[in-house]
């Protein structure tokens, strides 16, 4: 195709001239201007497109990634664009690595994130792994975050535009993922992404963007699970911290830390959810103090600062977290508990299990992603 004159930046993924460059692209907006940007720079497109489930059995909604509609979409961009386009069946692999452990996590009192396990086992995995085997320089996608070339290796850093900065789901990519990998949107707001697809005329250019997870419809968490599993939630009782029986819930499946509504009691206080307890099928309330936690224990830990991330922790080395995707970073030092640990400065509040908590540099930006863990247990301050 000839080269089309728009007013749009010109990328430089950091391969050759004429390179082969894989782009994974879900049928957004985002994706879709990747992939023509990259085009547009002169590389040798690839277009892969995952299809994560049955549409005919899988609940579908609105503002949902990887969809029919999606791979329609992403299939005419290809064509406008005048590049390759590619579908890949990776249902059993996202049923396995994904939606079965969103159920089983939520039936563990624990509160998943699908969308870093979809990034961490799929897509920054077997995806990679295919684009490798299709003779990539590296492969590009749509995340809004920022790779940065440092003085010992690439740097993931936090995306020029705060309001769709991915970092926080990106906190398991490996530095050898991180070689691979190329984000063109990351110092663009998002108002220029849209831009860019109106002017190259791009079918998504006003497609809205995706909302929540894609295979729960209406954010019903709950009936995914009882669809996933089948019987496995059964009522218990809502204790008080102080020990008072309240009342009972229908499963733990419906409750999370922090959770206030819904909570099925009623007191002179407002009360929340405090702790979600699968072996007793309790689940435990309180006030908002309660909530309060000093000290989060980790599993599978990445890390991708400077050297080695167990004598960073053994160190008591400082830096930021965010123990929720919407919340800011934190300060906090790393610690070794057994395990990998962080002590927060100050207490916070709504520290859920399954969760992620993020590390950054503890400079004032804290702009650099040093890696993450997942949320295995809380403490609400440190033994005496």
């Amino acid at each position: 195709m000839d080269i089309i004159a728009i007013d749009a930046p010109k990328i430089d993924l950091g391969a050759p001239a004429g390179a082969r460059v894989i782009v994974a692209m879900s049928g957004g907006v985002d994706s879709s201007v990747t992939a023509a940007l990259c085009k547009l720079a002169g590389y040798d497109v690839v277009g892969l497109t995952l299809q994560l489930y049955d549409h005919g059995v899988a609940i579908q909604k609105k503002g949902a990634c990887c969809a029919g509609q999606d791979i329609a979409d992403a299939r005419r961009v290809a064509e406008a664009m005048d590049f390759p386009h590619y579908v890949l069946d990776y249902e059993s692999r996202f049923t396995d690595a994904v939606m079965n452990d969103f159920a089983d996590t939520y039936l563990a009192g624990a509160t998943p994130i699908p969308c870093v396990r979809c990034n961490q086992e799929v897509k920054f995995k077997d995806l990679l792994e295919t684009a490798r085997d299709l003779g990539g320089a590296c492969m590009a996608t749509g995340h809004y975050i920022r790779r940065v070339e440092g003085p010992n290796g690439p740097e993931l850093r936090r995306a020029y535009d705060a309001a769709k900065d991915q970092s926080y789901f990106l906190f398991a990519t490996t530095r050898d993922q991180l070689d691979y990998l190329r984000f063109p949107l990351g110092d663009m707001p998002k108002e220029e992404v849209r831009r860019i697809a109106g002017e190259l005329g791009l079918v998504v250019a006003d497609k809205p963007d995706s909302q929540d997870i894609c295979f729960v419809p209406e954010g019903k968490y709950a009936s995914v699970v009882e669809r996933l599993r089948p019987g496995a939630a059964e009522p218990g009782e809502i204790v008080h911290v102080d020990g008072t029986v309240m009342g009972r819930h229908p499963g733990i499946i419906h409750y999370t830390v922090g959770q206030r509504r819904g909570l099925g009691v009623a007191t002179g206080e407002p009360l929340y959810v405090v702790r979600v307890d699968a072996t007793t099928r309790q689940v435990v309330v309180g006030p908002r103090d309660a909530l309060l936690i000093r000290r989060i224990m980790l599993n599978d830990v990445t890390w991708i600062g400077d050297g080695k991330g167990e004598d960073a922790a053994r160190r008591g080395e400082k830096l930021a977290v965010k123990v929720r995707s919407t919340r800011p970073p934190k300060s906090a030092s790393l610690v070794w508990d057994d395990g990998w640990a962080v002590e927060l400065d100050d207490p916070e509040e709504g520290v859920a299990p399954g969760q992620a908590c993020v590390f950054y540099s503890p400079d004032d930006a804290n702009d650099r992603v040093l890696g993450g863990g997942w949320i295995a247990s809380t403490r609400a301050m440190d033994p005496a």
